[in-house]
């Protein structure tokens, strides 16, 4: 049985228009994968496929071997995945303070009050936020605000962590910070990440591997280095291009 997640031929359509086109592909345990590709090809959409957001309409997703989501069905719910997500949006909670928006990352009814609260505040010093616990989102800054996604991503200890283009908005050196936070939070902790970005910065920073969408379609998957160096596609070529221009 192979662990980790496997896309089998999978396809997607909504509203008529066909976003995924049997893609296959395979996510193992303490993997780095960089999704890349233009905006509109369906990046986004396979991670909340990935996580169980979403239903495809053909082919099959299995983790651990066992069918996951198949054709209109989700067969085991986002919970049961071990699965983090960090939205482009962030999704935090304006109401609540800081450290109630960490702790929301916690599957109530499985752990005590006690050690939940602590899990939290364990994270909330990981991720360099301690200090801010008690205020809310708005009173703090655009990195502080991607830090507080990323402990209640991770304050659910999960096996996989789904960025979804986590770094938009954040000047050079906010966004540098936190790339070396969350490798060092991964690595830590042998998280397998799943990155969606279009910046080949971000993806070489925290991946070895990549997948590369055309709309819709897997164009091809890979090593992250060798992929640059022998671009197969557009999206490649221009990256390798962006690489070589600015190392000039």
């Amino acid at each position: 049985m192979d662990a980790g997640f496997e896309i089998q031929t999978l396809s997607l359509t909504r509203e008529r228009q066909r976003v995924l086109t049997d893609v296959s592909l395979c996510v193992r345990p303490g993997q780095r994968v960089a999704v890349l590709g233009r905006s509109g090809c369906g990046k986004s959409t396979l991670l909340r496929v990935l996580a169980g957001l979403e239903a495809p309409t053909s082919g099959r997703l299995l983790l651990d071997g066992k069918v996951a989501s198949s054709a209109h069905t989700i067969h085991m719910a986002p919970g049961r995945r071990c699965v983090s997500m960090v939205f482009q949006d962030l999704a935090l909670w304006p109401n609540l303070s800081i450290e109630e928006n960490v702790r929301l990352g916690i599957q109530s009814g499985l752990i005590r009050k006690r050690e939940a609260r602590d899990r939290t505040q364990r994270m909330l010093a990981r991720c360099g936020i301690a200090k801010l616990a008690y205020r809310r989102p708005e009173q703090v800054s655009g990195g502080e605000q991607q830090r507080i996604a990323l402990a209640r991503a991770l304050v659910r200890e999960p096996r996989f962590l789904f960025l979804d283009e986590p770094f938009g908005g954040l000047d050079i050196v906010a966004k540098q910070e936190l790339i070396q936070q969350i490798r060092e939070l991964v690595n830590a902790s042998d998280i397998a990440l799943v990155l969606v970005t279009h910046d080949p910065f971000e993806a070489l920073a925290l991946c070895h591997d990549a997948a590369v969408l055309d709309s819709g379609r897997l164009e091809v998957a890979g090593n992250l280095q060798t992929l640059l160096r022998e671009p197969s596609s557009m999206i490649l070529r221009a990256m390798r291009d962006s690489l070589a221009t600015t190392s000039v």
